[in-house]
């Protein structure tokens, strides 16, 4: 069994659980309210630079030359994206990169970057590629299961356009191989381990989306 099949087998109910969530059904359906779509872009935009930290960890922790280049490249489109994508759709939101970047992380972001990079930066490169793989991957399929139903609205279009394309995949795929290569190396106790993360950080991406619907404020 190739390490990405032993991962997945891990998390179906949570892929599921994420696509039966009324936030994700709303961006097809139309029915996502204007204002849980802004709140799941600013905190995006807040979790992409912390992303983008715990994926430049993993380039520096890669063994190989091609894995120090594709963790930093994919940096780099981190931070691209949470500029361009990012301040696009927030002007259509009728609002600013800026204003967004104003505002306070979430609970649900915290938490979530705050394992990722203690995950990166603590553990091993195996561990590192673990904890950050759910963001690729199940952003993908989920992408591809929007893509495949279509959304009436062009705004939330325009967003499932982006990680339900070719282009993406392409980089989920070169993560993919890489991790499938780790976990063929791995020993048991770093088999497990990988399994750990990958399966918390995936209950992180549910948790991401439910804080957006309810848009998740600080109790305190």
């Amino acid at each position: 069994m190739r390490t990405r099949d032993l991962l997945w087998s891990d998390v179906e109910p949570v892929h599921a659980a994420i696509l039966a969530h009324p936030f994700v059904t709303g961006l097809t359906d139309a029915t996502l309210p204007r204002p849980a779509f802004r709140y799941y872009i600013v905190q995006d935009s807040h979790y992409l630079r912390g992303y983008a930290k715990a994926l430049a960890v993993c380039a520096a922790k890669a063994p190989t030359a091609d894995a120090t280049a594709m963790f930093a490249a994919h940096a780099g489109g981190a931070i691209a994206a949470e500029r361009e994508l990012h301040a696009s759709l927030m002007a259509d939101l009728g609002s600013s990169a800026a204003e967004a970047a104003a505002e306070p992380v979430g609970p649900a972001t915290q938490a979530y970057v705050s394992y990722l990079l203690a995950t990166a930066h603590g553990g091993s490169y195996a561990e590192a590629v673990a904890a950050v793989l759910p963001c690729y991957w199940i952003y993908a399929k989920v992408g591809a299961e929007l893509v495949a139903a279509g959304s009436a609205d062009p705004l939330y279009a325009r967003w499932i356009a982006t990680y339900g394309g070719a282009e993406f995949q392409t980089v989920v795929d070169e993560v993919l191989a890489e991790t499938d290569r780790i976990g063929a190396a791995a020993s048991p106790a770093e088999l497990a381990a990988m399994r750990t993360h990958f399966t918390t950080t995936s209950r992180y991406e549910w948790m991401f989306w439910d804080a957006a619907w309810r848009q998740e404020q600080w109790p305190l």
